[in-house]
């Protein structure tokens, strides 16, 4: 069936200025990371896909080695490009990554210029795409001058092969000598990607005020703690579940008791809110003006709509803030 995106996608979305740019992403971003390779179902993954812009979610991020296996996210989304949202390409921020090894060799990994020209290059096939829009350093090099890393991705966007570029996991003294080493090239850094929750708060402090103090953009990956802020394992832990397939000595580290206790009384004031644990989750993380965007990740159309109606319950008040603090607490 032919597909027509929905006259009304834009009515109900953010769209959340990044950084000191011109660009706009979705408060809700949709993550390919699981979900959409060769193993999983392609009708799933094509539906999620035109659920998530008729809803507004405009911004697809994507990495070289996404699957699995490696590599068939980003053809797979090409393949619902072409079929699909080919009229609609000019309305879509698709984003990629490299920096995780993707070839065997001395040449498939990391932040060399060799890698990182090429993997995107790989890419673009796989996409049959002509340009990302948001081509990033996946994770720092400890090995490559990072003026080399970064001079790659100035060369990227000078090439045409990206309209923009950023970094992920990069601490805020690497996000600092990145940023300023692209400001003096030309082609200043977009935006970070960290992971951030409640349960997993390294952004705030340093790197937080690192992105303010730079002015680049940032969208949090794992907002939801992969699915433990949702309303899953309130009863415990459902058979088929990421965290059933744990050895359980780690299970009990990611899902103590004690833990399971703040999630249930987090599910209370959610509820009291009229919303999902995992729609004010996301809402938490919005609550940082240098918060763009959140990345979430889905393996149902049902996860993204509930995902993408977290913003109607309204934006957390500082009294609620400060519940979800105490509770975490």
């Amino acid at each position: 069936m032919l597909y027509k995106a929905s006259d009304s996608r834009y009515e109900k979305m953010d769209y959340n200025r990044c950084g000191a740019s011109g660009l706009k992403l979705p408060a809700i971003s949709l993550g390919l990371w699981h979900n959409f390779g060769d193993i999983d179902t392609f009708q799933n993954s094509r539906e999620m896909v035109l659920k998530a812009f008729d809803l507004g979610i405009t911004h697809f991020d994507l990495a070289n080695n996404y699957g699995p296996p490696p590599g068939s996210a980003e053809e797979n989304f090409g393949r619902i490009l072409r079929r699909d949202l080919k009229p609609y390409r000019d309305e879509i921020i698709v984003s990629s990554k490299a920096g995780h090894r993707m070839w065997p060799g001395p040449y498939g990994d990391w932040g060399s210029r060799k890698y990182l020209v090429a993997s995107l290059d790989q890419s673009l096939l796989r996409l049959g795409m002509e340009y990302v829009d948001i081509f990033y350093h996946h994770r720092p090099d400890p090995n490559t001058p990072i003026h080399e890393s970064m001079s790659a991705l100035d060369y990227i966007v000078r090439s045409g092969r990206a309209l923009y570029v950023g970094i992920s996991n990069y601490s805020a003294e690497q996000t600092k000598e990145a940023a300023s080493i692209l400001r003096q090239l030309g082609t200043p850094c977009l935006i970070h990607q960290p992971p951030y929750n409640m349960f997993k708060r390294g952004l705030e402090g340093e790197l937080l005020q690192t992105l303010a103090q730079e002015k680049i953009g940032c969208i949090t990956f794992s907002p939801l703690a992969q699915g433990l802020l949702t309303d899953k394992y309130l009863d415990g832990i459902p058979a088929d579940t990421r965290f059933s397939r744990f050895a359980p000595s780690k299970r009990k580290q990611h899902l103590s008791e004690q833990k399971l206790e703040k999630v249930r009384q987090l599910n209370d004031m959610a509820l009291q809110r009229g919303q999902t644990l995992a729609q004010m989750a996301l809402l938490w993380n919005l609550r940082h003006p240098v918060v763009t965007s959140v990345l979430i990740g889905a393996s149902n159309v049902s996860q993204i709509e509930d995902s993408a109606g977290a913003l109607d319950a309204g934006e957390l008040s500082k009294a609620e803030i400060n519940a979800i603090e105490e509770i975490l607490d």
